[in-house]
């Protein structure tokens, strides 16, 4: 069945989204397949049903997008599936018989067999990350965030995390392994559409889940057969209900990469891709009631999931949106349709780097001026433009940045900068050039000279310092989780260990990342490979640490294949755009004389 046929079904009035007994049919004599069929269908027929229930699982048989949508549709279907935003492309069917692999609440993980020694780190690493994957209807669809023999209660680690798998999806396509990132892309697209509803709210089109699980749930009408649904999560079960603003992100980044290191086009060039990719930009280019280019979104919506101060504009969110704009730019199909929406990229574009390059940057210098600062400066022509009060400046920030070296502020907002070093959003801000020239290679600077306090035992400390004290009870709400030099607080995170080699290797700089994965390689598999170590130096694995976590150990591997290929982070990395670099220093230099008086008429 051709796209047409799907995109009939999501014209205004085929079916109503809300009721639970609606039915998007894909084929009107469709037959199911489960476990206990023996017989492989004619590929051509397709068998399964897209529930859109009222909740949150839709239920889909044994599904599989290979086919490409190709552009010679025409406007209609774009037009309805932008309706309905529940088209793909057309599905095959896998061919095979389902079979239950965990009962209702099971992960379709396989059960990971005795851990054996191997011959070198590296080589345990990769069984380890081949034990972690997750089928769905026996193809590869991403890894699960740990996968502990021995954790009796996974809590949501059993699940595939849209940010955990990126590591993973960069480890596949570095070794060849393709199919399992197409895969994630296609399958994670679809659950972008799913109606998401919480205390009666409905959140953005776009948003894509944080996370989804493989379930094996009873087949309607017959207690002996089985079926595998994709359940996502889209933060309504997170801890503290929070939306996950960098998933989406993070998914336009993977997709380039993917096309880059594959030479597979067809995959960004689906119709279906090309309108979740604009369904993402949509809601994050929306008009809002900020002033500043950059995004504005709630604690807990990015790495750091909890409450940790960074509500407001933080930077990684930042990093993160600045290359998913440019890598979406890369793939935008040309047409009538989207030249609104690149014209708003690009503005965005300009504005958003001026504004990072400018306010968030930090060094000596910098810091002396704001040292001298004068507050309440009312006029266009201020110098202290968010009214920054000089005694927000920390003592350990005076004796601690160093006369070579600065880097990019955790947070800006009116009256309140964040001094803390957050290490994604400076090392991504290299990686996307986001950052100057100047300041990527500032910025190494002062992770090198700072090394004993950002890597020390374990790299590396996703932010620092950690809040202490008071200071924690009024941040973080006294977590528990987050206590000083733990998890989020100042904890070692082995899988920034990837971030930082590319940016490294951006910058001609690969021995930085070599020591630091020289450090690491002495006992993260010694240790069963936690996701955090905890106190300054990372002596300790961190006291609520998973084992055998997936993205420390597919970042560790990320790391060690992009220090023997350098060539190949270019499949991670955005160029310096000139349009970009000239509008940011024009504008430098006009400051505000390119502002005119205004009148009320």
């Amino acid at each position: 069945m051709g796209i047409a046929v799907v995109a009939l079904h999501t014209m205004p009035g085929a079916f109503t989204t809300h009721s639970p007994a609606s039915i998007l049919s894909l084929r009107p004599d469709f037959t199911r397949i489960n476990s206990r069929t023996n017989s492989v269908p004619n590929a051509r027929t397709l068998q399964g049903v897209l529930r859109i229930p009222r909740l949150r699982s839709v239920r889909r048989l044994c599904q599989r997008i290979d086919d490409r949508v190709t552009e010679g549709n025409g406007p209609w279907v774009k037009d309805a599936m932008n309706n309905a935003s529940q088209v793909l492309g057309d599905i095959s069917v896998l061919g095979q018989a389902v079979s239950g692999n965990g009962g209702l609440n099971g992960s379709a993980a396989k059960t990971p067999p005795q851990r054996r020694k191997s011959s070198s780190v590296e080589d345990e690493a990769w069984e380890l990350l081949q034990e972690s994957m997750v089928y769905y209807c026996g193809s590869p669809v991403g890894t699960i965030a740990a996968n502990d023999p021995n954790d009796s209660d996974p809590v949501n680690y059993d699940q595939v995390f849209i940010r955990d798998f990126i590591p993973s999806g960069i480890a596949f396509l570095l070794k060849g392994e393709y199919e399992i990132v197409r895969n994630f892309i296609l399958h994670t697209l679809q659950l972008q559409s799913w109606e998401k509803t919480m205390d009666c709210h409905s959140p953005g089109q776009g948003l894509m889940p944080a996370s989804f699980k493989v379930r094996t749930i009873p087949l309607d009408g017959d207690e002996d057969a089985t079926e595998e649904v994709l359940d996502p999560d889209f933060g309504e079960a997170a801890i503290g209900r929070v939306a996950p603003v960098d998933s989406g992100l993070w998914w336009i980044i993977l997709l380039r990469a993917y096309g880059k290191c594959s030479g597979d086009l067809s995959v960004q060039e689906r119709i279906d891709v090309q309108t979740g990719m604009k369904m993402i930009l949509k809601l994050c280019l929306a008009d809002g009631f900020d002033m500043f280019p950059t995004l504005l979104v709630t604690d807990g919506s990015c790495m750091i999931d909890r409450r940790m101060g960074i509500h407001g504009h933080p930077l990684e969110i930042q990093a993160l949106f600045y290359s998913a704009l440019l890598c979406a730019r890369e793939m935008l199909t040309q047409e009538d349709g989207s030249a609104d929406l690149i014209r708003a990229l690009n503005n965005r574009l300009i504005a958003l780097s001026f504004h990072i390059r400018e306010y968030y940057w930090l060094d000596m210098q910098k810091l002396n001026e704001i040292y001298r600062y004068k507050t309440e400066e009312y006029s266009y022509d201020a110098v202290n433009k968010f009214n920054i009060y000089p005694d927000q400046i920390s003592p350990w920030l005076v004796e601690w940045i160093p006369p070579k070296g600065g880097y990019f502020i955790g947070n800006l907002q009116p009256a309140h900068m964040d001094f803390r070093f957050f290490s994604l959003g400076n090392l991504w801000s290299i990686v996307s050039s986001l950052a100057t020239t100047h300041q990527s290679h500032a910025i190494l600077d002062l992770i090198e000279s700072k090394w004993s306090d950002l890597v020390a035992e374990m790299p590396l400390k996703i932010c620092y310092p950690a809040l202490e004290n008071q200071e924690w009870k009024i941040i973080t709400g006294s977590d528990p989780k987050n206590t000083p030099w733990s998890y989020h607080n100042g904890g070692s995170w082995p899988t920034l260990l990837w971030q930082l080699t590319v940016a490294c290797i951006k910058m001609n700089r690969p021995e930085l990342a070599a020591k630091a994965i020289e450090v690491a390689e002495r006992r993260i598999a010694t240790d069963k490979w936690p996701v955090y170590y905890d106190t300054k130096r990372a002596r300790f694995i961190g006291k609520q640490s998973r084992l055998y976590q997936t993205w420390s150990i597919a970042g560790f591997l990320v790391a060690k294949l992009l220090i023997e290929k350098p060539d190949a982070a270019r499949i991670l990395w955005n160029d310096e755009d000139a349009e970009i670099l000239n509008a940011s220093s024009t504008n430098r230099k006009r400051g505000k004389k390119v502002l005119k008086k205004t009148y009320i008429v």
